[in-house]
């Protein structure tokens, strides 16, 4: 892992880049304190599968309803 700063960052981009396409991750600091973190992109190359989040997301059944004070500030109450 490589630690750099902003500034060396900046001046520094287009190697940065090659590391990380190399595989190695860089960690961008301000002030002496990690900020950021430059890691490869990894394309998936499996299909997404609907309803993978079948079950593990739940919305209330009033999900559609406005509180009546937003529908007031619309005025959409009688």
């Amino acid at each position: 892992m490589l630690i750099t700063n902003i500034s060396e960052a900046k001046a520094q981009f287009s190697a940065l880049i090659e590391k990380v396409r190399a595989g190695q991750e860089v960690i961008i600091g301000k002030a002496g304190k990690p900020v950021a973190k430059l890691v490869r992109y990894e394309r998936s190359d499996k299909p997404r599968l609907p309803g993978a989040l079948r079950g593990k997301i739940k919305i209330a059944d009033d999900f559609d309803e406005l509180p009546r004070d937003i529908a007031e500030a619309f005025g959409m109450v009688d």
